[in-house]
């Protein structure tokens, strides 16, 4: 039944799902998934399996291992050559795999001291690169390798594409983790998942104004995920932004109300959209890969990708 898989908030989530789709586990026996990435032009998907050091490809024929050992790979994306852009916990890094299959490191230190270790990414129009760095990756050997912070703050960052400079854009963040742009990109969105590990961090979503797309205002108080902690997300052709949470995917309208969740049964770390008309929704659960169609298109770029 609908009630099954959907917990309807508002009215306006209605609109959003397929009454008739179901949630499929398309893959499991993984650790931890995380980082999906959609390749429209080879119509597969990436995503990692973080202590188990692999980045897997999901394709309708099963998945199977696309790099081992991955450096412990955590959030990809593509840029706008349509290359795939990684943040590795392993080597505290941001790198980009070329066309020949070489990995190009982009990233790894910050005025002189190595980064914590890159957490997720995403790409402006413009080609900049935008992706944060909280500590999980050297808090233990389970998703990394475990080491002292020389990063004297978890921050978002952005990597000039012309000059390969970086700049700290935020910097007020327990944990910073997901991170989407509006349709427009004129708001970023990230995850405060600091809250897991420390129970007085509320667990909210934030959301700045760009500013010339390299900068950032002031963060207010998007919305709060009441099961759990935000971490990875995606916004809709509509705005809507989507969010992993301890019981599965919640939808928030653009205007921070919560108007529906989709249930999953293992925690949600992360989603995007994919498929031939970017209407389905692939998420990574714990030890599994998910999908369920729905009615808007995410955003993506290149579109080609």
């Amino acid at each position: 039944m609908l009630e099954d898989i959907y917990d309807i908030r508002d009215p306006r989530f209605r609109a959003l799902i397929q009454p008739n789709a179901r949630l499929e586990r398309l893959a499991t026996g993984c650790r931890w998934t995380e980082g999906p990435v959609w390749f429209d032009d080879q119509q597969c998907l990436l995503f990692s399996d973080i202590p188990n050091e692999r980045i897997l490809r999901w394709s309708e024929g099963g998945a199977s291992v696309f790099r081992a050992p991955s450096g412990f790979a955590n959030g990809h994306t593509r840029d706008r050559e349509g290359r795939l852009v990684s943040c590795q916990h392993g080597t505290r890094s941001l790198t980009r795999t070329e066309p020949c299959g070489r990995i190009t490191t982009l990233a790894e230190r910050f005025e002189g001291r190595r980064l914590n270790s890159p957490n997720d990414v995403v790409v402006h129009s413009d080609g900049g690169i935008w992706f944060t760095d909280p500590t999980y990756g050297i808090i233990s050997n389970y998703e990394g390798y475990r080491a002292v912070p020389e990063q004297p703050a978890r921050r978002v960052y952005r990597l000039d594409p012309d000059t390969g400079e970086i700049a700290a854009v935020a910097a007020d963040f327990t944990q910073p983790n997901g991170l989407a742009f509006s349709p427009d990109e004129a708001l970023l969105y990230v995850a405060e998942s600091g809250a897991s590990h420390d129970p007085t961090v509320p667990p909210v979503i934030r959301v700045f104004d760009v500013q010339d797309g390299r900068a950032l205002g002031p963060g207010r108080d998007f919305a709060t995920i009441d099961a759990g902690i935000p971490d990875g997300m995606r916004v809709d052709e509509f705005g809507n932004l989507w969010s992993s949470a301890e019981d599965g995917v919640h939808c928030f309208a653009p205007d921070g109300t919560l108007i529906g969740k989709i249930r999953v049964p293992e925690v949600v770390a992360n989603l995007c959209f994919g498929g031939p008309r970017r209407n389905r929704l692939f998420i990574t659960a714990t030890t599994s890969l998910y999908a369920v169609y729905v009615e808007p298109s995410g955003i993506q770029l290149p579109r080609r990708g």
